[in-house]
Parts: C-alpha cells; sequence; structure tokens
C-alpha cells in the first residue's frame, strides 16, 4: 500500500514539474526592424525634373508671389513702426504699402524719361562702338594677310522686320506680366495685414510633432529674407549714390541714371563687378579718354570691394552661410529658368532652401553640402 502510495504521489509530482515547464513562455525573439528603403535614383531625378518644370511652366505665379513676400519682409519693420503709433494692423499695413509704392511710381516715372532720352542716344553709341569694332576686326584682318577690301564692301546685313512687327512683338507677354503685376499691391497688403494668422495656420498644417521644427524654420527663413532684403537695399542706394557722384565728376552722360543701375547691379553674387562696369563703359565711348576708362574701372571694382568686405559682413553678417559654388550653381539654374527675375530671387531661394534642409533630418546631408 505504502509502495503505490509512493509512486502516485511520484508521478504527481512528475507530472505537475513538466505542466509547469511547458507553461514557461519561450524567451521572445527580437526581430529587428525593417530598414526603410531608399527611393530609387530614378524617383529623385523624376521629382526634380517635376518640379523644375513647374518652376519653369509657372515662371510669372511664382515670380509674383515670390517678388511679393519680398516685399512683405521690407515693409515689416514700417508696418511695425506705424503700429507702435497705435494704428490698427490694416491700417498700418495699407499706409506702408501706399508709401513703397508711391515711391516707386515716382522712381520709374522719372527713370523712364531719362531712358528715353537715353534710348534715343542709344543709336549714336550703337554706330560708335561698330567703328571701333570694325577698326579692330581690321585691324586683324590685316595682321593675317587677309582681304579687307572686299569685307568693307559687304554690306551689312539688314533686319527685314518692319516697325509694326516691333511695337505688336512681345505684346502678350508684357500685358500678362503687367495683369500679374497689379497684384502684388494686394498681395503685399494680404500677407501684411494677416501675418500672424498666415504663420500660425502654415505651422498647423504639420503634425503635431513636427510643429516646433516648423515654426523654428518659418522664423529663421523670416529674419535671413528681412536681412537681406533691407541689407542689399541699404548696400545697393549706397552704392548707387557713391557711383553718380563719380560718374558726375568723370563727367559720363547720363550719370545720374547710369549710377545706380552699376550700383544696384554691382550687387549680383560673383557676377556684380563685370556687369557693374558696362553700363558706365557703354555711355563713355566717345565721350572720354582710355585713362577715364581706366578710372571707373577701378572705381567700380573699389566699391565692389568696400561693399564685399566692409558692408555685407556689417548688413547680412553669416545669415545666408552658403558656399560659392552652390550660390554660382542657383544663378544659373533660376537664371535659366526666370531670366533676369531669377538672378534677383536666386539667393534668397537658395538660403531658404539650405534652412529647410537643415531642419529635415533626410535632408541635412544637403544643407551641409549647400553650406560654407
Amino acid at each position: 500500500m505504502s509502495l503505490t502510495t509512493f509512486a502516485l504521489s511520484y508521478d504527481t509530482a512528475m507530472a505537475i514539474d513538466e505542466a509547469e515547464i511547458e507553461r514557461t513562455p519561450a524567451p521572445a525573439v527580437v526581430v529587428p526592424p525593417p530598414k526603410p528603403q531608399k527611393p530609387h535614383w530614378a524617383f529623385t531625378a523624376i521629382g526634380i525634373a517635376t518640379i523644375l518644370g513647374l518652376c519653369y511652366f509657372g515662371e510669372l505665379v511664382l515670380a509674383v508671389m515670390l517678388v511679393s513676400v519680398l516685399f512683405a519682409f521690407i515693409l515689416a519693420p514700417v508696418v511695425e513702426f506705424f503700429m507702435v503709433l497705435h494704428l490698427p494692423r490694416g491700417l498700418a499695413a495699407a499706409v506702408a504699402v501706399f508709401i513703397l509704392f508711391s515711391l516707386m511710381t515716382g522712381v520709374m516715372y522719372y527713370s523712364s524719361n531719362q531712358a528715353i532720352v537715353f534710348v534715343q542716344d542709344l543709336s549714336k553709341y550703337t554706330h560708335q562702338i561698330r567703328q571701333k569694332i570694325s577698326q579692330v576686326q581690321q585691324q586683324a584682318e590685316s595682321l593675317g594677310n587677309s582681304d579687307t577690301t572686299a569685307a568693307a564692301k559687304s554690306p551689312e546685313p539688314r533686319s527685314s522686320t518692319s516697325w509694326e512687327e516691333v511695337m505688336t512683338r512681345g505684346f502678350g507677354s508684357v500685358s500678362h506680366a503687367l495683369l500679374a503685376a497689379s497684384f502684388v499691391p494686394f498681395l503685399v497688403y494680404f500677407m501684411l495685414s494677416w501675418q500672424h494668422h498666415v504663420r500660425s495656420a502654415t505651422v498647423m498644417l504639420f503634425s503635431l510633432e513636427n510643429r516646433n521644427t516648423a515654426y523654428i524654420t518659418l522664423g529663421l527663413i523670416s529674419a535671413m529674407i528681412r536681412s537681406f532684403m533691407v541689407g542689399n537695399l541699404l548696400i545697393g542706394l549706397f552704392l548707387g549714390t557713391a557711383s553718380t557722384i563719380a560718374f558726375a565728376i568723370l563727367h559720363l552722360p547720363f550719370f545720374y541714371f547710369i549710377g545706380f543701375i552699376s550700383g544696384f547691379l554691382s550687387l549680383v553674387p560673383y557676377l556684380g563687378v563685370v556687369l557693374a562696369m558696362a553700363p558706365p563703359i557703354f555711355v563713355s565711348m566717345g565721350h572720354i579718354e582710355s585713362g577715364d576708362a581706366v578710372v571707373i574701372v577701378m572705381v567700380v571694382l573699389g566699391l565692389h570691394l568696400v561693399a564685399l568686405n566692409v558692408l555685407y559682413p556689417k548688413f547680412l553678417g553669416n545669415r545666408l552661410q552658403l558656399n560659392p559654388l552652390a550660390v554660382t550653381i542657383a544663378l544659373l539654374v533660376w537664371g535659366w529658368l526666370w531670366g533676369a527675375m531669377g538672378l534677383v530671387l536666386a539667393v534668397p531661394i537658395t538660403a531658404a532652401m539650405k534652412i529647410v534642409f537643415d531642419h529635415i533630418e533626410s535632408l541635412k546631408p544637403y544643407g551641409a553640402w549647400m553650406g560654407e
């Protein structure tokens, strides 16, 4: 009896131990999360091509919106000043826009009168330039023992374009540009009067975990564009005034008109010094001697160096943080897409892109490549 009881108790204990062993959970196998697959280079190329195509075909709309943004950043301190005087934001924005565009209208009216006189004398300058080019060609041909008589007697090709074609050509594009430009004052006004709403509503478009990053990014872009526009405006006015005084001393024709053109052309990154020399040298042909031409080159070069080494660090500081290669590529791309307007907007657009890249984890390498 005792033996039977012992056997049963032993079997019961073994069964209980086996059941506990079976109930013991097996250690969980940690499966590493799958690595996110990088998009194929073909999709990246298609995306870039799509963006460039939209920028190319939407040039008019995008350029008007970006120019309006730049004007809004210029007028933002003026609006804040009027608000300190206890004006409502809407009224302060309206007064600032009215003052800006009144000044622009006056400058354009005065400049247009001078431009008409300049265009009337342009044929004389063009004829002088052609004569000088012809003299250089004849000297080069005589050095090469070529037949200059045939070249001199060969008739110049004349354009068969009639005056009607000249006057009507591009009328559609000009009318479209004027129609689009008429939206600029209204866009600037609404951007200024609805500034806080637009910024907060833009931040709310992002997910909750990304709103702080979006808010910081928009703030940095705003500070960069404001300092860029105000700084370039002050530097351009200084260069234009100094150039006008220097050209007046040298007795250049249209010095009051050419001086500011040369001063603001000098603001184009890396190409500005060459572009700024073109207008004064062009109008000075036949009016000054070669020694004065050297003085013009030295004046433009000296003002450009002062702006580059003194004024730019003072007004812009390290806001842009773009390396020369990135700026040159940006000028090439945006100049090809939008022409002269692309050259004006290339630097702020590229600087804003770098700020965005610096705050997106997957795009930080591109921001580092564009930086200094």
